[in-house]
């Protein structure tokens, strides 16, 4: 299967880092978003991301001039009739991604492969949404995109063991290390990453120490390169949140319930480095 154009379906933080790295990386990129205020802020992200890599000689000015213009952005996703493969990144809702994934079997070419960056919902689910389930398979980014190499690659139970193969060979030409994971609630990062995070929260919650000491304590003590309160403002305390929910909605085990200064927080807007305040204050 030739690959020449990736659709991105997300402007959000992890859209934006997963079109970068199919730029750097020689794809066309077709990106959206349901509105052009986003992608307005997803395209100045992605060339702010390049321009690091230029101060860093990463890559040269001309480089990152082929790169940015090889990005387009839409608020119509009837343009992805044009993409050869789709990655879905937007918000974690099961509702949201099955209407996505509906829409898009409809507009992508047949044959095409539909993946999706969930960071815990069903991949069987949302391939249910479609007629092509053998062709649609998890492909789960870290985040920061850019920065980090795993791509968790999750088969759904009607996933094909070519379109597993073929994603598998993808992540590794955009310069990653890809390591399969079962179609579980949360998968593997996740199921073990999330209930840590909840218990620092829980920690944090019961004043047994400071948001800044509980994460010292991970990073001194289990060699962690951020803690978990850090880590959490990073992916996004709505993000986690709704991860929670879905282990413990699936899984039935009080053990993942959200901690209730999570819950707190969230409702009050509070979502982390994105909105410039979670555990932590950030310049916007």
């Amino acid at each position: 299967m030739e690959i020449r154009t990736i659709g991105v379906v997300g402007g959000g933080q992890m859209g934006s880092g997963i079109a970068q790295i199919c730029l750097m990386n020689g794809f066309q990129v077709l990106l959206s978003d349901l509105s052009e205020e986003v992608l307005k802020k997803s395209r100045a992200r992605i060339e702010k991301g390049l321009d690091i890599l230029v101060k860093k000689e990463k890559i040269t000015v001309g480089e990152k001039s082929t790169m940015a213009g090889s990005l387009t952005t839409t608020t119509k996703l009837s343009e992805f009739s044009a993409c050869d493969f789709v990655v879905e990144a937007a918000t974690e809702r099961e509702e949201l991604k099955h209407s996505l994934f509906r829409k898009l079997d409809e507009i992508v070419p047949a044959g095409k492969i539909l993946a999706t960056n969930t960071s815990s919902l069903s991949i069987t689910g949302i391939a249910s949404a479609t007629k092509r389930p053998d062709k649609v398979v998890g492909m789960h980014f870290m985040n920061p995109a850019p920065l980090m190499k795993l791509i968790e690659i999750i088969r759904g139970l009607q996933t094909s063991t070519e379109t597993f193969d073929i994603v598998m060979n993808m992540a590794r030409r955009l310069g990653k290390e890809p390591v399969p994971a079962n179609d579980s609630p949360g998968f593997i990062a996740n199921r073990i990453l999330l209930p840590m995070i909840n218990e620092a929260v829980y920690v944090l919650m019961e004043g047994v120490g400071k948001a800044e000491d509980i994460d010292a304590i991970m990073r001194m003590g289990a060699n962690h390169p951020m803690g978990p309160l850090a880590l959490a403002d990073l992916i996004g305390l709505d993000t986690c949140l709704e991860i929670l929910k879905v282990l413990q909605g699936e899984l039935g085990d009080p053990k993942y319930r959200p901690c209730p200064l999570l819950r707190k927080t969230v409702e009050a807007g509070y979502l982390g480095k994105k909105t410039g305040r979670g555990f932590y204050t950030y310049e916007k």
